[in-house]
Parts: structure tokens; C-alpha cells; sequence
């Protein structure tokens, strides 16, 4: 059939396979810097500052452009998946497996993550567990497709290859209109929805779900005080209580008293969005020296926030004592909504936004 052959689908496998490979590789690093292994755990990177923002905006950005390269390649193979006989032989079965594999799951994580970041889930399962542990089926099964595969890659690699050469020259015409369109296809969803994380394109960003301009103080919120039924009569009388050598708590005064710094940090958040904001607040490093803490000590940070899978988070000495990690009181200019998390949050350089805590009530020395 026309189009369906080896040499539109490797055109398209150029695309997609840099796509799938950023969209992995991204995607291992933030699930680290959320959920580090107890090994790892005190020795990320606080810098760059801007480092978690770069690296989310790319994993949601090549996740989405790969979307309408992944259909367009099942167009162009799908007669095949569906030749008869099914099975030939004991390696073309073990051959057909693998690409069945590989097709499952790579439709499973980039519609799955899709609806991530619309924060939409209509499955049984945790997201973030099965996402992660799918994502190195994915690229198992690519690996092994493309060493399969060589051969015929290495065929029909280039318009002169050996193999490109035996296919009928009228459709190297539209063949390269559809990879116009394909291309465009991509062009289209990448402008639309890189602006909620690369805000000079904010103007452009259409179809994202979050706009970086749209919230309380110009900064959007995924979680609000409703929703995480923080009340007026939980900040009411709030103290913050810090836990270490020297326990101490200090009233939302006290904590103003103390030298406050201004930092300028992204909020970068695991759906792809992300925008840069002005912090004023009490350095964490600062609280945890009053404490009496030890110079390589961590600190764990607990929310007001009676329940939710980050009310609990751990920051290890590489954020907890950078200088631009603060205890944030006021958001570019201006005390915090109760949305962003008034009295106190967290925010901290190179950091996913489920960790930067809101509503923060005690801070213990590990």
C-alpha cells in the first residue's frame, strides 16, 4: 500500500525515537528528584536553580509532540501488524511480541501522561509508580525493536539507500508531504503548549491547561487551601514549631522579625508548567542554625495540610541549606494567598512543585 513501507516509517522513527528518548530521560530525572532512593536522597543538586524547570518543561513538551508522530507511524506500519499468517516461526513470534509490547506502551504512557497533566485520572492505579515502572518497558522494548530492526533501518536509512532505491519514485513526492504535515502537526501542538513553561510563548499557549499568568498573585495553583482543607481557623493562632537540638517555635511576628531575604524562583510543576516568581522570606538554613542543627543536617517539612500523598516532605542538606531555599512568607510582593500556601511555604531552588510546601507548620532537624 502506498506510503505503508520501511521508508516512511524509519522518516517518521527519526522523529519520534529523539522524542521518546528526551521524553524518558526527563522523565527518570524528575522521578528521582521526587521520589530519591535513601542513597540518593542527600546529595541532589539544589543547582542550577532553573534545572527541575528545564527538565519538566522538555519531558511534557516532547511527550506532547510525540503524540501525533506515534499515530502518524502507526498509520504507516498497521497493515503489517496485521499480515497472515500471525506467527511464522519462533523469532517472528518473539519479534511480533516485542513490537506488541512496544506499541502497548507507548501508547499507554503518552496518553496516560496527556491526561497527567490535566490532572484527569480515570484508572485504578497510582500515576506516578506505574508510569515510571512502564516507562523502562518502553525503552527495553525500543532498544530491542531497533536491534532487530538494523537491517532494515540501515536500508532504507536515506532516500539513496539500498533499499529506499527499490520503492517507486512518484511517492517520494508525498511522501514528503506528509512529513510537511506531520511536521506541522507537531509544530502546531508544541506551540500551543510550550508556553505554560517557556513564558516567552505564553501568548501562544492555547491548548495547555495552565497559563503561567493565570492565579492568585499572577502564579497558577494546582492545589488549593479548599482542597486541601486548610481552614481560616487552622492559620488563626499559627505557630511554627522547628524540632532539633534547640526546639523553638515562633509566632507568624517572630518569624517576620527575623532577616528576611528575596530570592527570585520558579515554581515548576510535574503537569509541564512553570513560571518564575519573587520570594521573600526567612532562609531555611538560618531556622535550622537557630535549631542547633548540625552543618550536613536535612530537614523534614509538615504541612497543616491534613492529608495527601506530599503533606510530609524531606529536603536533604543540598536544598536545606542553600542559601536560596527559604521559608516563604510573602510572593512577589505581597503576604500569600491562602492558595499559595499562607502563613509559610517552602520554596527551594531546582525543586519539583509537589515538594516547594505549602502551609507549613513544623520543621524537624534530620
Amino acid at each position: 500500500m502506498k506510503l505503508h513501507d520501511a521508508r516512511t516509517a524509519i522518516s517518521l522513527g527519526r522523529w519520534l525515537g529523539p522524542a521518546i528518548a528526551v521524553c524518558f530521560v526527563t522523565g527518570v530525572t524528575s522521578h528521582y528528584l521526587q521520589h530519591p532512593p535513601d542513597w540518593l536522597a542527600g546529595s541532589l543538586p539544589s543547582r542550577p536553580a532553573w534545572g527541575y524547570r528545564l527538565t519538566q518543561g522538555l519531558h511534557v513538551a516532547s511527550g506532547i509532540a510525540a503524540i501525533p508522530l506515534l499515530l502518524a507511524k502507526l498509520w504507516a506500519v498497521y497493515p503489517r501488524l496485521f499480515v497472515w499468517p500471525p506467527v511464522r516461526s519462533a523469532v517472528h513470534a518473539l519479534e511480533r511480541l516485542s513490537v506488541a509490547v512496544l506499541v502497548a506502551a507507548a501508547v499507554f504512557q503518552l496518553f496516560t501522561g496527556l491526561l497527567n497533566i490535566v490532572q484527569w485520572y480515570p484508572w485504578p492505579f497510582s500515576f506516578v509508580p506505574v508510569h515510571y515502572a512502564v516507562a523502562w518497558v518502553l525503552i527495553g522494548a525500543l532498544l530491542l525493536h531497533l536491534a532487530v530492526k538494523t537491517p532494515v533501518i540501515a536500508a532504507h536509512w536515506r532516500a539513496r539507500s539500498s533499499g529506499s532505491l527499490t520503492l517507486p519514485a512518484e511517492d517520494a513526492v508525498d511522501r514528503r508531504a506528509l512529513m510537511l504535515g506531520v511536521g506541522a502537526a507537531v509544530s502546531a501542538v508544541t506551540l500551543t503548549t510550550v508556553g505554560q513553561s517557556f513564558t516567552p510563548l505564553k501568548r501562544l499557549d492555547l491548548l495547555a491547561p495552565r497559563h503561567p499568568d493565570y492565579g492568585p498573585q499572577g502564579l497558577p495553583v494546582n492545589r488549593t487551601a479548599a482542597a486541601a482543607r486548610v481552614t481560616q481557623a487552622d492559620v488563626q493562632n499559627w505557630r511554627l514549631t522547628v524540632a532539633g537540638p534547640r526546639p523553638y517555635e515562633l509566632t507568624l511576628d517572630e518569624l517576620r522579625a527575623l532577616p528576611q531575604r528575596e530570592v527570585t524562583l520558579p515554581i515548576a510543576c510535574v503537569e509541564g508548567w512553570s513560571k518564575s516568581a519573587h520570594w521573600t522570606g526567612v532562609r531555611v538554613k538560618d531556622l535550622l542554625d537557630l535549631a542547633g542543627a548540625r552543618p550536613g543536617a536535612g530537614v523534614r517539612v509538615v504541612s497543616l495540610e491534613r492529608r495527601g500523598a506530599y503533606r510530609v516532605m524531606d529536603m536533604g542538606r543540598g536544598y536545606a541549606h542553600d542559601p536560596l531555599t527559604l521559608l516563604a512568607l510573602r510572593l512577589n510582593g505581597e503576604v500569600l494567598a491562602p492558595d499559595h500556601g499562607f502563613p509559610a511555604r517552602i520554596i527551594a531552588p531546582n525543586r519539583p512543585g509537589v515538594l516547594q510546601t505549602k502551609w507549613v507548620a513544623r520543621l524537624e532537624v534530620s
